[in-house]
């Protein structure tokens, strides 16, 4: 990886892959725009033929939803445990751009006790481990209508699973970790209403939803292929991305031999700018994967990134995701865990 180079600056936000290419670093590039900040660019170097999927946020700052009172969802109330958290405090805003009851309780740590956290003019109470089952129990009879929306650390996955579980409230989990086994397990038991997802941005779903096809339709097409992975997020995402875990297992479903831990996590701010071309204002919050695939015989190489800078993209799709099982608790559908694939297909989103 010593051949890695700083990428200049681009409203694409696209590193140069030079570090995971093995041949002719010469191009020639046309890159077609799909609008939304999606690009696909097709890169043909002499002595290899690299594809390019590249999906990226655009440098200007996220417009939210225009609140209407056609857009306006005040019969949906909503209460976000780990308000505190930047993404937390993300899906609050968009929450309440599209007109959602924002319910002024939150759930942290032992430390984050009684604190009031203000979220874009709302002050929410939060309130430690020791009086959450009672706290929880006494808003959703106060509030039937409620989803819990969930964005608070790993270690609280399964905990905080089986106390939505034992209270009855259906819940939206955008946290990552745990024991997702256990938190499967917890939720089919208790038959309550829950939309699950390590990965809550929708553009993202539909590309991991097109990568699942291909890997089903056209079993062992990459047989024999090497991959380098790459991923970067702010310092503090302690764990691998789920969302590259999901990449690579749709490529090992092609016939590419790849270990998880050959994934290389890239966490250090100077590298995140210098190696892979974070822009410095979105080092607190990114998200860039970078697939390389090369054949047995070096002659041609295909290369995916997809990169996201900030959180709107997973707030909105979290707000999606809330009115999309809202409606399924409505209408009682047999149906009780949801992923945000059946999100994508119910076609509803705003």
């Amino acid at each position: 990886m010593s051949s890695m180079l700083k990428a200049p600056p681009s409203n694409n936000f696209r590193p140069k892959l030079n570090f995971l290419s093995g041949g002719c670093r010469a191009r020639r590039q046309c890159n077609i725009s799909f609008g939304s900040g999606v690009n696909v660019a097709f890169s043909k170097p002499r002595t290899s033929v690299p594809l390019v999927l590249c999906m990226s946020t655009p440098t200007t700052t996220t417009t939210q939803h225009q609140v209407t009172p056609m857009s306006k969802h005040n019969d949906v109330a909503i209460m976000v445990n780990g308000c505190t958290g930047k993404m937390g405090k993300a899906v609050i805003n968009a929450a309440d751009s599209a007109g959602l009851h924002i319910i002024p309780v939150s759930f942290g740590s032992v430390e984050e006790a009684e604190q009031t956290v203000e979220v874009c003019g709302k002050e929410i109470l939060v309130h430690g481990p020791s009086d959450k089952e009672s706290v929880l129990a006494s808003v959703f009879d106060e509030h039937p209508n409620m989803i819990v929306v969930d964005y608070t650390v790993p270690a609280a996955v399964n905990d905080n699973a089986e106390l939505y579980s034992k209270v009855g409230v259906p819940f939206v989990m955008g946290t990552t970790g745990g024991d997702r086994d256990r938190l499967y397990k917890t939720v089919e038991n208790s038959n309550v209403y829950a939309v699950i997802s390590p990965q809550m941005g929708k553009q993202v779903v539909a590309f991991l939803a097109a990568m699942e096809i291909m890997a089903e339709q056209f079993p062992e097409a990459f047989s024999g292929y090497s991959l380098q992975v790459l991923e970067s997020h702010q310092a503090g995402k302690l764990d691998t991305s789920g969302t590259a875990k999901a990449v690579i297992s749709c490529f090992q479903k092609l016939g590419v031999s790849f270990d998880m831990d050959q994934i290389q996590m890239i966490r250090d701010p100077k590298q995140q700018i210098e190696m892979v071309g974070v822009p410095e204002e979105h080092l607190p919050g990114h998200a860039f994967h970078m697939y390389h695939l090369t054949s047995p015989d070096q002659t041609v190489s295909f290369e995916f990134q997809h990169n996201v800078c900030g959180r709107s993209i997973y707030a909105e799709g979290t707000v999606d995701a809330v009115l999309f099982l809202s409606k399924k608790v409505q209408s009682k559908a047999d149906k009780r865990i949801y992923n945000m694939i059946d999100v994508l297909r119910e076609g509803n989103m705003r």
